[in-house]
Order: structure tokens, then sequence, then C-alpha cells
């Protein structure tokens, strides 16, 4: 969820494991943190959606998503995470904020956006900046396709 264009941030929302232990992602980023203060957020379509679900599995910490269930990655922005193959935008972060919210299950980061990515093949129109495809939303445990296209009015 985008929060602010100056800074540029957004949000990004983590949940723990079935056993109450903190998700692999929070682990990472907050170990990554210590280290480099870097994140990559990848906004997937709905081919890569079978991708984006099982990287959501708990497994344990020794065991890497990529190479559990051969998700290609490519590095896109020197000094940041990488990418799953295919993936049509990501966003190259960096941390700016941890929010505490008391008695809640989610921990909510707020991430500065250093850069963005997005893929040559999903842009329609570079004059007024056109892209064509339609996000996977992760709501829960379910997603949703960010779908409907609507026409803003024209200005005078």
């Amino acid at each position: 969820m985008g929060l602010s264009s100056e800074p540029a941030t957004m949000m990004i929302s983590i949940g723990h494991k079935s056993d109450g232990s903190e998700k692999d992602t929070l682990k990472n980023i907050r170990e990554t943190i210590r280290e480099t203060k870097k994140c990559t957020i990848c906004m997937v379509d709905e081919k890569l959606l079978e991708k984006m679900h099982f990287s959501s599995k708990e497994l344990h910490s020794s065991k890497s998503e990529t190479d559990e269930f051969n998700i290609v990655t490519k590095n896109i922005a020197d000094g940041f995470p990488p990418v799953a193959e295919g993936t049509p935008s990501a966003f190259f972060c960096e941390f700016y904020q941890e929010i505490e919210l008391k008695g809640s299950k989610t921990i909510p980061l707020v991430v500065e956006i250093k850069q963005q990515y997005i893929a040559d093949e999903i842009i329609v129109d570079k004059q007024k900046f056109t892209l064509d495809y339609e996000p996977v939303a992760r709501v829960g445990k379910s997603y949703a396709l960010l779908g409907k296209r609507i026409t803003p009015p024209t200005i005078i």
C-alpha cells in the first residue's frame, strides 16, 4: 500500500507462522535491514501466482523457497535482492520504519522506494505511461486481481 510520495514510501504487512513465530520474510527483512536496509517488493501477475503462493508456504528457515519450488530469480537493481524471473513490476526499497501495533498478528513495515522496475512488455503507451497487466494482491490467505479498469475524466 502506498503511503507517501515524498518520501516515496509504501507499507507492507507481514504475518506470523501458524506456530506464532515470525515468518522468514520478516526475519529476512529484519536481518537484511541490519546489513543493507534493502528489500525488493515484487508485483506479480496471474502467470506468477503459483510461484508467489508456493513462496508463502511455511518451510524451515534453512530451506529456500526459490530452491524448493524452482523459482528462477533475476538481479535487476544493483545491491537489491533479486526478483522472480518474469516479474512485470518491482519496487527496490530501503527500510524506513517498523510499526508496533499492540495486539496485532501482523507487523507493518514502512519502506522507502528507491527504484521501480517495469518490464518493457507491459508498457502499452510510453507517452501516457499506460501499463497492461493485472497485479495479483494477497488478501489474507486468498488472492485477488486488482482488476477493473476505469478512465478518469479529462481535465479541461
